[in-house]
């Protein structure tokens, strides 16, 4: 014999259901918001060849 009601059970089971209908509604909203599309460089690839090779980069670092 159980202290909790059966019922109680099922009405906290779809509640939190619903809350994460929710928050998996609001996650996919935001990420079809800010991260719709890739966030890639031009000259992607020959700054990457570049890094690799070692070849020297016109820009001079100072510290």
């Amino acid at each position: 014999m159980s202290l909790i009601p059966k019922d109680f059970n099922q009405r906290l089971v779809r509640e939190i259901t619903i809350i994460l209908i929710i928050k998996i509604a609001l996650l996919l909203t935001i990420k079809h918001i800010w991260f719709d599309a890739p966030t890639i460089p031009k000259n992607f690839d020959s700054q990457v060849a570049e890094r690799i090779a070692g070849s020297p980069s016109p820009i001079k670092e100072t510290r």
